[in-house]
């Protein structure tokens, strides 16, 4: 088939399938299976497609159709400056969690000790790692899959940073200057687990107790055995949570705190400095 033409009906299959981005999907899951730019498949509409790239091309729209992220049918995520493994033992890398890396950066001082807690695909580690070589990164999670997947990032971005298995901080060693987390922060009940993408996603990475607290919760009042005099502690959280979220920081007794707002206009990151009394 003419890729003009299947573009066209791919569109129409995703559109009836509720796909929200019906255009974006088909391109990148074009550009994918053809190893093409953007650029490339505006001028070769007229291009015939090989059969078993096209056989390829329909199983991935169709996949889409059902519902499926396009980052775990195709395998891979843009995030920030780098482009990211991505797998369904983890979540997939949001734009929303740049706003964590940015406000990250601007508190690591030159050759900061790093640490990223539920590292997932290794984003945000990764990420700052990318921004500032200077950086001592590191990151861990629980799950072991999400581990090795943070290593082959590390591998094919050629970056130095150490990931190991950790269920928080029980292997965790030493002090750090800055910790950051995208913990689990949604409730259980939270219609949203039904929605888009997230239903494909590891339920172990969304959902945390107490309403979604749990984590943040547990989070914030450990951190601080493992932060430096003068250790700034970063967490992603909902955008309903700032509030408890700073009264939980000031319980703990952490100061400077504050809330930075994400690119959607929604509070998102919200973080504190340690200080020894």
């Amino acid at each position: 088939m003419i890729l003009g033409q299947w573009i066209q009906n791919a569109k129409k299959v995703l559109i009836s399938g509720g796909s929200p981005s019906p255009a974006a999907d088909v391109k990148c899951i074009v550009c994918h299976v053809l190893g093409v730019e953007t650029s490339w498949i505006i001028i070769h509409d007229d291009f015939e497609i090989p059969c078993d790239q096209e056989k390829v091309l329909n199983d991935m729209i169709s996949a889409r159709a059902a519902g499926k992220p396009v980052a775990y049918i195709i395998g891979h995520r843009g995030f920030w400056s780098l482009d990211l493994r991505c797998s369904e033992c983890t979540l997939i890398p949001q734009p929303d969690t740049e706003t964590l890396v940015e406000t990250a950066l601007k508190h690591a001082s030159n050759g900061a000790r790093v640490l990223d807690l539920a590292t997932g695909t290794g984003a945000v580690a990764l990420a700052m790692k990318s921004e500032r070589p200077d950086l001592i990164v590191e990151g861990c999670d629980v799950v072991p899959q999400a581990v090795e997947l943070a290593d082959e990032n590390a591998r094919l971005n050629c970056l130095d940073v150490a990931f190991y298995v950790s269920d928080w901080f029980s292997g965790v060693k030493g002090k750090f200057n800055l910790i950051t987390a995208n913990p689990p922060y949604i409730s259980s009940d939270d219609p949203h687990l039904s929605q888009g993408d997230v239903r494909f996603e590891p339920l172990s990475a969304l959902v945390a107790g107490d309403d979604g607290l749990a984590d943040l919760r547990y989070i914030i009042s450990t951190a601080s055995e493992y932060l430096v005099d003068g250790g700034v502690l970063l967490l992603e959280h909902g955008y309903n949570q700032a509030d408890v979220v700073r009264d939980m920081f000031a319980s703990s007794g952490y100061s400077s705190i504050d809330t930075v707002i994400d690119f959607g206009g929604n509070p998102r990151v919200t973080y504190g400095f340690f200080r020894k009394q």
